[in-house]
């Protein structure tokens, strides 16, 4: 009987996927009768899940009774033959060995493919058995570039062969997650720890804390462990997609027939391969217009973990892990425990935050029942939780478990430390302190881990103290770094000078020094950049050292994040004068910075390119130049880049040409736009879903827009992503089609959640900026009727274009919806008091400014900002919201207990003038004087222009008296204005004066 063997953990750890299953992949081998040998490539079963095609059928089999030989299909050529493409199939054939025990390996490799990177190696020993592996190279292409969505799915794949060793998995897996257990009492805690049989502490089980325990009594009661068994269905896709959308509960699949087959049917059976592709060159686009390669597995689990645990709940999401097919490794448990302990940071009750830590606190008890090897990932997040709340019995509890104190393990010394700074025990200490000052490499690593704490806290005299006695020579880089930021900030300067010397005279810290220099001059505070440069050259010039290359880079790059690429500039002349070597990196921070703040500078940072020799700028390189010339609106320049890159033998990337097409665009420039594509075309550059999101999106007329669209579908190689549908949706509605904007939304089909609401979003946006508000709020509607919110961005449009009265509650829903944005609710919020003042709603006004001086708690400018546009408002309106605008002073003086500014005054003023109320404008002009505010001429002017409008005109005459005789020049001109308007028109109409003076 033959025999098909895959090691599991060189998957794991070759492999780009965060969950290649042990079950899929298991380490016994896999018994096959004969005549046939079935050999199953990674790269078959990726190809089967973006394909949505059964595993069975993409099985490539030996038979007993054909030639000796295996013809394995490579995956190019399966996804040729699966996508319709009209290319020869090709077959690599391995020569099987002749005698069953020849100790020789057969090597198949893809023949003229060597992106695909995948080599299945065949030996004879007991059978067949074969091994997968990958370079890392092909590694991070298949995870960015192919594999990347598939990752989520490869949870719920496995065989039904294997289902008795699943099921083993999946229990001991679900074995490590418990129900809420109740609290217990303290004795029953005392036992339980008893039971734990691990060596007791022995430093760090006297406490002499005198802050009150109950908190830390009540949360050492709940440590327990208990167990619940589950049933062992596995879940599917389908079933893991409905438990995080909440149409299916746990229950009730647990009352359902377990999968036989679960290979045998297709992954996604609704969703298109064209669907799937679409999904997939929207997750990639962003960083492959970066050319940003690499493996992102464990943000990945992060994302997921978060993700489950917020739809799901801890337990229910821990649960599902352990029936996903797959045994729970380190990096789940430690990404759960890590979300468990941020939602206790952020409860707002005791009982709340216990519960979350409780959760934490079980995974982390399951993983050491289970064996892992508890590393300062996993311990880390619980320590610094029961540091930050001070909870002493229980920081003790945790450390026995890990399996001693920091006698044993140095690093558990920075917790304890951060732990007793935080309850302010200086007896404990310096204690510790004392402890840690001797010789000895276990006092050393102790000293160095109570100095981090010490650099972190911005405790001054410890850490004096404990400077005193540390070889600086000795610590590790990661201590140095935090040591020498310290240093800066506490203006610490006698160290400084001391450990440089002591690191310049040592062999093993001389490298460092470069980095130890830069970290103590960007730490101190208040230094400006150009200060930051002299210290920097000061600090080698006491050393008697030349900076290095990385040094130079160092502040360098310092200099572009501070936006000083002027500074940095310079620099680089002196490192050229120096002979020292510059790095494309380099160059490439300085491009990026010119970007935000002196793209100017393009030409200066383009001859230093071209007289480097040693540079070779890359096409990253020149993407970035071509984004500066184009800012410049140098589209020549732009064009020069472009030669210069075929003139290297390298290939134009598309969005080379959409930067020059947007720039474009932006100039309306439709000619030259187009002119670009037709370059594209000559070139052989193939156009993207951004080229055709461009054109589409500034068509003016229907018919460009169908024409467009016809060409992006018939060319194959592009697909159609959500900026696509997004630029249909604006063109549209520029050209009046609203209808069909709405169509755009009505013909996505079956697409993600996401995608819908995004889409949606920017059709609600686009209506509501060109009048449509109805309909827009009517697609709001929707969105929330399915439990989901707006973009931000598009709630900031609705909010701003609603010129109707009544749909207040509407608004402020959608203002709610802003709330987890701090910036896009304060936009918004300002936004809703336009509205509302526009529309004389009072008491919502001054909640609304209620709430927006609770959030500019110290920021007087920003609220008074916002006090002058709502005043503005009601000078534009005139008349009619004066009164109004009366009110909305008195409520602010006597509600908020604030007084308006001199603009607020000045608009109301000016409403006075409109209205022609001369005893409005005396009330507010006595306001001036109780906000202690003192008349300008500007005050003088509008108070005037009120006694003329009124027909008081002795009043107006006497008030110009005020005026100095400096700035009267300045304003005579709009004097005789005021005369020539009010008082002409009072003696034709010849009505009776209104005299009413300033008391």
């Amino acid at each position: 009987m033959g025999q098909f063997l895959l090691r599991p953990s060189l998957l794991r750890r070759l492999s780009p996927f965060p969950f290649v299953s042990r079950s899929l992949f298991p380490s016994v081998p896999v018994q096959v009768s004969p005549p046939s040998i079935s050999v199953l490539s990674l790269s078959v079963l990726s190809l089967s899940v973006l394909c949505s095609l059964p595993l069975s059928s993409l099985v490539c089999s030996y038979n007993h009774h054909s030639p000796p030989s295996i013809s394995v299909l490579s995956l190019s050529v399966l996804w040729s033959v699966i996508t319709g493409r009209n290319l020869p199939l090709k077959t690599l054939t391995i020569i099987v060995p002749s005698k069953p025990n020849h100790q020789q390996t057969h090597t198949m490799t893809t023949l003229q493919e060597p992106d695909v990177g995948v080599s299945c190696y065949i030996s004879t020993l007991s059978g067949f058995r074969g091994v997968t592996s990958q370079t890392r190279s092909a590694a991070r292409a298949m995870a960015t570039s192919k594999y990347k969505n598939v990752s989520k799915l490869f949870k719920s794949v496995t065989t039904a062969k294997k289902a008795a060793a699943v099921k083993k998995t999946a229990k001991a897996s679900v074995k490590s997650s418990s129900s809420r257990i109740p609290p217990a009492k303290d004795e029953e805690l005392r036992h339980f720890f008893s039971s734990l049989r691990v060596p007791p502490s022995s430093t760090i089980h006297n406490s002499n804390s005198t802050k009150p325990q109950h908190l830390d009594r009540s949360i050492t009661s709940l440590i327990q462990s208990d167990t619940e068994n589950v049933d062992d269905h596995l879940l599917t896709a389908q079933e893991t997609c409905a438990l995080l959308n909440g149409s299916l509960s746990l229950e009730q699949i647990n009352d359902e027939k377990p999968l036989e087959k679960i290979l045998d049917n297709p992954w996604y059976p609704s969703t298109s391969s064209d669907q799937m592709l679409i999904m997939r060159k929207t997750m990639t686009r962003d960083k492959k217009q970066k050319w940003i390669h690499k493996n992102t597995q464990g943000y990945f689990i992060d994302q997921l973990v978060n993700t489950c645990v917020q739809s799901l709940g801890t337990d229910t999401a821990f649960e599902t892990f352990g029936r996903l097919g797959r045994e729970t490794g380190e990096k789940e448990y430690n990404a759960i425990i890590k979300r468990c302990i941020e939602q206790a940071k952020l409860c707002d009750s005791d009982d709340e935050s216990l519960d979350k830590f409780m959760k934490a606190y079980k995974f982390f008890k399951g993983m050491k029942e289970q064996g892992f090897a508890i590393q300062e990932g996993t311990y880390g997040p619980l320590l610094t939780f029961l540091a930050e709340k001070g909870m002493v019995q229980v920081f003790h509890s945790v450390c026995d478990v890990i399996g001693g104190d920091s006698s044993k393990f140095p690093r558990l010394g920075y917790y304890e430390m951060m732990m007793w700074i935080k309850l302010g025990d200086q007896k404990k200490i310096h204690e510790l302190c004392d402890v840690s000052i001797g010789d000895g490499l276990g006092k050393s690593k102790l000293l160095e881990n109570y100095l981090l704490a010490f650099c972190e806290s911005y405790r001054k005299a410890e850490l004096v103290q404990l400077l005193n006695a540390v070889d600086i020579t000795r610590v590790s880089s990661s201590c140095s770094a935090s040591i020498f930021k310290a240093l800066g900030r506490l203006s610490l300067d006698s160290f400084v000078e001391k450990f440089l010397f002591a690191l310049k005279t040592s062999d093993s810290g001389a490298k460092d020094i470069g980095s130890c220099i830069f970290n103590y001059i960007a730490s101190i505070p208040n230094l400006e950049v150009e200060d930051a440069i002299l210290e920097f050259k000061n600090v080698y010039m006491k050393l008697d050292l030349t900076p290095s290359s990385a040094s130079f880079e160092t502040i360098v790059t310092y200099c572009c994040q501070c936006g000083k690429v002027y500074q940095a500039l310079d620099l680089v002349d002196e490192m050229r004068e120096a002979g020292l070597t510059l790095t494309v990196d380099m160059m490439h921070a300085i491009l990026n910075a010119s970007a935000n703040f002196e793209f100017n500078l393009v030409h200066r940072i383009y001859s230093i390119i071209c007289e480097e020799d040693d540079l070779k700028p890359n096409i990253e390189t020149f993407g970035l130049l071509i984004t500066l010339y184009v800012r410049m609106k140098d589209f020549k320049g732009a064009y020069r880049m472009l030669k210069t890159v075929e003139e290297m033998n390298l290939n134009p990337t598309s969005n080379m040409y959409n930067t020059i097409m947007a720039g474009y665009f932006k100039e309306k420039n439709v000619k030259g736009a187009l002119m670009v594509l037709e370059k594209m075309k000559l070139t052989g550059t193939e156009p993207d879903s951004i080229t055709y999101s461009y054109l589409i999106l500034n068509c003016d007329c229907e018919r460009d827009i169908v024409k467009y669209y016809e060409e992006l579908k018939s060319n194959i190689g592009v697909q159609i992503t959500k900026h696509v549908y997004m630029a249909l949706i604006n063109a549209y509605a520029s050209c009046g089609q609203f209808e069909k904007a709405k169509q755009v939304v009505l013909d996505l089909g079956k697409v993600s959640a996401k995608l819908l609401i995004e889409v949606k979003s920017v059709l609600a946006s686009s209506l509501a900026i060109r009048g449509q508000s109805s309909d827009a709020l009517e697609i709001y509607e929707e969105i929330k009727q399915a439990g989901l919110k707006l973009e931000p961005k598009a709630a900031i449009n609705v909010i701003d274009n609603i010129q109707l009265d009544g749909e207040l509650s509407r608004l402020l829903e959608l203002l709610k919806d802003l709330e987890g944005d701090p910036e896009y609710w304060v936009d918004g919020c300002w936004r809703a008091v336009l509205y509302c003042v526009r529309f004389k709603h009072l008491s919502i006004t001054i909640d609304l400014f209620t709430r927006l001086k609770d959030f500019y708690s110290n920021d007087e400018i920003a609220l008074e900002f916002l006090f002058d546009e709502a005043f503005s408002l009601i000078a534009e309106m005139g008349n009619t919201h004066l009164h109004f605008g009366l009110d909305l002073l008195q409520d602010i003086k006597v509600k908020l207990d604030m007084f308006p500014s001199r603009k607020c005054l000045d608009f109301l003023l000016t409403a006075c003038v409109e209205a022609k109320d001369l005893k409005s404008s005396v009330l507010i002009w006595k306001e001036y004087q109780k906000a202690d505010l003192p008349y300008n001429v500007l005050s003088y002017i509008r108070m005037y222009q009120a006694y003329l409008a009124s027909g008081d005109i002795k009043s107006a005459n006497g008030l110009l008296s005020n005026i100095s005789k400096d700035d009267y020049p300045h304003v005579s001109h709009f004097i005789e204005a005021c005369k020539k308007t009010y008082i002409s028109k009072k003696k034709k109409k010849l009505k009776p004066k209104q005299k009413l003076s300033v008391e």
